[in-house]
């Protein structure tokens, strides 16, 4: 199943042709404004707006961007008016900055030697990645991956909308999947008449389209086979169609696209925050190495796997006779332990006379330490969840938060990429993870493992709300390359700690951080 137009990239040309001549058509090898936008292939097309979709080349900075052109008949009042309007709405998004929506860089309108039929153009930084469409080519995703990929989408719709901004995602070929496996708003500039229902509407058809392989609303591209529907009218639930989708995602989809012919309801879902709480509920997250550009997929990665895995034989041999060594190992190192137990307890004995039960405690009658594995006069504290917290109320790629504590230094957690730098006048005063122990400990000690040197953090305790200003400041530091420990002055037991990156560093044009690992460490409460 495909429905994307085959790609064609434009060899380069010279500059003795007649490229901005007026009868010109959009096609790979034009130039549009004033010739800096080189068209190299065009990737969809959304026709309910008149808008074409194009991969070009910036010759003024080297850099692919992506085109969202507003084509139609320049004598047309209606079709002028649609565009401008279409512009304005694109021109504000451009303050706005997320991860899940590509950032717009510029808004231009028609010029004298574009190709016939231009309106305007909105210039956004090209997505790397993949065609949502190809995504489902080969048939549905497993629901926990789809809700996964869903999720940096719907967090920035409800961002968005927080903001007054509204996105258009509800086309499929407007958005894209980066080789991290996130779903990305690609083609910002909505249509004039669209409104925030219509940003949740294409939230629940994405997740339609990923559950199903169906397309649940209009104008959709052609040959995308659309969402089937029951008797009565009504959309037929994904559970429906795929007995093995949890019924929250076959429910939050079909809600989330409403009636059709409503632009005042959503069936009950009415915000980007109803789905992505759902969304993260079902997310599973399978850590796999970066996509980086290649178009082709790996074929064991989890955000390209169609069915369930399929029983390994050798490997499950191979894993029988490894339980089977391990378990005899086990047994001779614990009748070694207990020989040397017994002789250390006998001697003893000897000397004194008496015995003595070493280490018992009423908590902890096993004799082992309260919490953790010791670490000199300290012992780690478990951390048994984290949730992410933004000071602007925006979350920063939340379905990856947990990697922090997942014992795992390859994988990690990163900020958003942000315009300017965090702190008073930027767009955040931080962001961050907020960690629940499993039982009240005395925090001593905090290691931050990440690439991102010269980026500062803050600890904090939790009184109420977390927040930045909130609590007690235990301590802080600037992260180093590799391993940063940051001594904490906690004077009592806590459950709760946030950290805090108040100041991120500069990268790929942007600032944001990576954090690999966190662990902490202090006494028992």
């Amino acid at each position: 199943m495909t429905s994307k137009p085959t790609e064609q990239i434009a060899a380069e040309r010279d500059g003795s042709g007649d490229e901005g001549s007026a009868e010109q058509a959009l096609t790979p090898g034009a130039v549009l404004d004033h010739g800096r936008y080189r068209l190299l292939s065009q990737v969809g097309s959304d026709h309910r707006c008149n808008a074409q979709l194009w991969r070009a080349k910036d010759g003024v900075l080297g850099r692919d961007v992506a085109l969202t052109i507003l084509v139609g008949d320049r004598s047309d009042s209606e079709a002028a008016s649609g565009a401008r309007r279409t512009l304005e709405r694109a021109m504000h998004a451009s303050t706005f900055n997320h991860v899940g929506v590509a950032r717009v860089l510029d808004v231009v309108t028609q010029s004298s030697n574009d190709p016939a039929g231009v309106l305007g153009i909105v210039i956004a930084e090209w997505t790397h990645g993949t065609d949502l469409l190809d995504l489902v080519a080969e048939g549905p995703l497993p629901p926990g991956t789809a809700a996964r990929l869903l999720q940096p989408l719907a967090a920035a719709v409800e961002a968005a909308h927080h903001a007054g901004l509204v996105l258009g995602a509800d086309h499929p070929q407007r958005i894209r999947v980066t080789p991290d496996g996130e779903i990305r708003m690609a083609f910002p500039g909505p249509m004039p008449q669209a409104t925030s229902s219509d940003d949740v509407r294409g939230l629940g058809a994405a997740l339609y389209l990923l559950l199903t392989g169906r397309w649940a609303l209009d104008g959709g591209p052609e040959g995308l086979p659309s969402a089937p529907t029951g008797p009565d009218g009504a959309l037929v639930a994904p559970r429906t169609l795929r007995p093995t989708v949890p019924l929250e995602l076959s429910t939050v989809a079909v809600r989330a696209l409403g009636n059709p012919d409503s632009t005042t309801t959503t069936g009950g879902v009415r915000t980007g925050a109803a789905v992505l709480r759902v969304l993260e509920q079902h997310a599973t997250f399978e850590p796999t190495s970066s996509l980086g550009g290649a178009s082709a997929p790996p074929a064991d990665n989890e955000v390209w796997r169609r069915e369930d895995p399929k029983p390994d034989q050798a490997k499950r041999k191979k894993l029988m006779i490894s339980v089977g060594v391990l378990a005899v190992a086990t047994l001779l190192v614990v009748g070694w332990i207990a020989t040397g137990l017994i002789g250390i307890f006998t001697e003893s004995n000897r000397n004194s006379g008496t015995g003595q039960v070493i280490g018992h405690s009423a908590n902890h009658p096993g004799g082992g330490e309260p919490t953790g594995t010791p670490q000199g006069d300290l012992i780690r504290v478990p951390i048994s969840g984290v949730t992410q917290f933004s000071a602007n109320g925006s979350p920063d790629n939340p379905g990856r938060i947990r990697l922090l504590i997942d014992d795992d230094p390859s994988t990690d957690w990163h900020s958003s990429r942000y315009n300017q730098q965090l702190g008073p006048g930027g767009i955040s005063d931080g962001t961050g993870a907020l960690l629940l122990f499993q039982q009240p400990a005395v925090p001593r000690e905090l290691v931050i493992t990440s690439p991102s040197a010269g980026a500062v953090v803050e600890v904090r305790t939790v009184d109420g709300s977390p927040s930045v200003d909130g609590g007690t400041l235990l301590g802080s530091a600037t992260l180093t390359s590799g391993d940063t420990s940051i001594k904490l002055n906690a004077d009592r037991p806590v459950q709760q700690l946030l950290v805090v990156i108040r100041q991120l560093v500069p990268q790929d044009g942007g600032f944001s951080a990576q954090i690999n690992e966190i662990t902490v460490r202090g006494t028992a409460g």
